[in-house]
């Protein structure tokens, strides 16, 4: 009898295993963009090798271009358990997380390089913030740098005095009122017009953005390679559905979304490249900055940064004092 007994129990035991070996996790990411831009190819990728890289225990499905929900609401849904993880403009999260905030600080960051030190020196702050809220980050991309279109030249701030320049959040408001600027307040879906009607004259944007645009046919005639801010694009996870892994799959997402970190940057950078050479075949007078204009974009810069500080307090100082202080270094350094 009790041989029998333990027969049973082995042939059950033997049925159970595979199934337990083949358990699988599924997750829906969902996104807001295009399923051809860089960023969401990236995460194609991305889930692709979290599959690999776990042996199928984990599988995540991307849905782009507001399939799974809104570009607005994905935040809030992966903070709710909704979805289990989501791409969102890093900067829309500074409602619920203040040093989030950073990356629409214009006028502190002049490169890739300096964007990357300020996404390290960003990130644990950012987490803890995050982890408060019940979520964790998984990585962070770039959209390529904000310039300055233009109708007309722009030797330094006292030339934009006057100018009609695009608005479209409370930061660009801001920057047009320090620059002398007179802010429109535009959508996205009417800048052609408001440029053919000569309602506005200047605007902030990607060179990737002015090219999808197709600016050479507006009154736009010029390009200031300002490099204004870099947005990012944040990966996160809702904190629960992140703990439910086991310490192996998350140390294979961590490695899958390092990889694509690393390859999403190169990607901004190449589109950067990509885009600014199509602005110049088309016509667009591609400009470097002026001195006098870099160095009084750079004030605005400084006093962004102070009112930055002041409004995130603790949290801003510990964000931006390493920052600042490996800017002195590089400076240094040159």
């Amino acid at each position: 009898m009790k041989r029998r007994t333990w027969c049973a129990l082995l042939i059950a035991g033997s049925t159970l295993l595979p199934s337990l070996a083949g358990a699988q996790t599924r997750w829906t990411l969902a996104s807001g963009y295009l399923p051809e831009l860089f960023h969401t190819v990236n995460l194609m990728q991305f889930a692709k090798e979290v599959q690999e890289r776990t042996k199928g225990q984990l599988v995540i499905e991307v849905k782009p271009n507001n399939t799974a929900a809104k570009l607005s609401e994905i935040g809030a849904q992966v903070r709710s358990g909704q979805l289990a993880a989501g791409e969102v403009l890093l900067s829309s999260l500074a409602g619920e997380t203040k040093i989030a905030g950073a990356d629409a600080i214009p006028f502190i960051v002049n490169s890739y390089d300096d964007a990357r030190r300020l996404w390290k020196a960003q990130r644990p702050v950012l987490q803890d913030a995050l982890d408060r809220q019940g979520l964790v980050a998984l990585y962070a991309v770039p959209w390529p740098s904000q310039g300055l279109f233009t109708t007309r030249a722009i030797r330094n701030v006292n030339d934009m005095r006057g100018t009609k320049m695009r608005s479209y959040n409370p930061s660009t408001v801001r920057i047009a009122q320090l620059m002398g600027a007179t802010p429109v307040d535009v959508p996205t879906g009417g800048i052609n017009q408001a440029f053919n009607d000569r309602k506005i004259e200047a605007m902030f944007t990607s060179p990737v953005t002015g090219a999808e645009s197709r600016v050479w046919d507006l009154p736009i005639k010029y390009f200031y390679n300002v490099r204004g801010w870099y947005p990012k694009n944040l990966v996160l996870v809702n904190k629960a559905q992140w703990q439910a892994l086991s310490p192996a799959t998350r140390k294979a997402v961590e490695d899958a979304a390092a990889a694509a970190e690393t390859r999403g940057w190169t990607a901004s950078e190449a589109a950067s490249t990509s885009a600014t050479n199509e602005l110049a075949r088309n016509g667009i007078k591609v400009e470097t900055p002026d001195y006098e204009l870099r160095k009084d974009l750079r004030r605005l810069g400084e006093q962004f940064s102070l009112e930055y500080i002041r409004e995130t307090g603790a949290e801003g100082n510990r964000m931006m004092i390493p920052y600042f202080a490996g800017a002195s270094a590089n400076d240094k350094a040159k």
